[in-house]
């Protein structure tokens, strides 16, 4: 009789996922966070978004097991400037009334040092879909903070913006900051 109770909780325990309590928490705080819209042209512009949503989650402690995702509302795009702004939204660039959002979502974590990590994913943009790193670094001690930092460069055509140059570009800027928030610290591994 006690053998099968005993055989219960160990397939139990074996099928059931750690609990959050078990796995590092990061919340990426948006007051020390920032992503830009740039673009490189005869007449630069560059825009702010203040609606996104950011994601840092773990499946163990072990940092490449991170998987990072950003949502990035194009009409929440600004600068100083009305009239940048209704060039910016317009279908040519952001077409925010077809393509309300810019995302990114990393499918595999390299490390590159002691505590920095290269995130490699998918950047999609106006329907279009194509691969993409950003940086990922965490505080040395005990991994109570970290950054998600890169900047990703493309040409105009490749995502169907339309300019008067050839060969324009633009990029998207994202510089974020994450704070641990519950859980263990991370573990990192020896880097050489």
């Amino acid at each position: 009789m006690r053998l099968p109770v005993i055989c219960l909780v160990l397939v139990s325990a074996m099928l059931c996922p750690p609990s959050r309590a078990q796995v590092p928490v990061f919340q990426v705080t948006p007051i020390q966070s920032s992503i830009r819209f740039n673009t490189t042209s005869s007449r630069p512009l560059t825009g702010n978004f203040d609606k996104w949503n950011a994601t840092l989650t773990f499946a163990s402690r072990d940092p490449t097991s991170a998987v990072f995702q950003v949502e990035i509302q194009t009409a929440s795009v600004h600068s100083r400037d009305s009239k940048n702004d209704d060039e910016l939204k317009s279908k040519n660039l952001l077409n925010v009334a077809q393509d309300p959002v810019i995302s990114f979502k990393s499918d595999k974590v390299v490390q590159t040092g002691k505590t920095t990590y290269d995130l490699v994913g998918t950047f999609t943009m106006r329907g279009v879909s194509k691969p993409a790193t950003l940086k990922l670094a965490i505080a040395d001690q005990g991994g109570g903070s970290g950054y998600v930092q890169g900047i990703v460069p493309f040409d105009f055509k490749d995502y169907g913006m339309t300019s008067r140059k050839v060969n324009e570009r633009g990029e998207v800027d994202l510089n974020l900051k994450a704070d641990q928030v519950s859980g263990p610290g991370l573990i990192h591994k020896r880097f050489q």
